[in-house]
């Protein structure tokens, strides 16, 4: 099992205690892109080119399980689209 696949089965299995560097770590390995918009906003936008669907996550608040949950759900449909492994 590979450091990654360890990374993700905590995720999955603790959504409520994840770090922002964590997801962000897992998220870019998927193949998400990130946009922080400017103006000091505290937001970061995660988009993937295969899917419609954008992720907005606070960055210096701790992350709500909702947004680790809807991480877990974009990365299970590009599971199933066969890119990632």
């Amino acid at each position: 099992m590979s450091q990654f696949d360890k990374l993700y089965a905590q995720i999955v299995n603790n959504p409520k205690d994840v770090t922002f560097k964590a997801l962000d770590k897992l998220l870019r390995r998927y193949g998400f892109n990130c946009r922080q918009p400017g103006k000091g906003s505290s937001h970061v936008t995660y988009y993937h080119p295969e899917l419609p669907d954008i992720l907005t996550i606070p960055k210096e608040r701790p992350i709500k399980a909702v947004y680790v949950k809807q991480a877990i759900t974009l990365m299970q449909k590009l599971k199933e689209k066969g890119n990632i492994k």
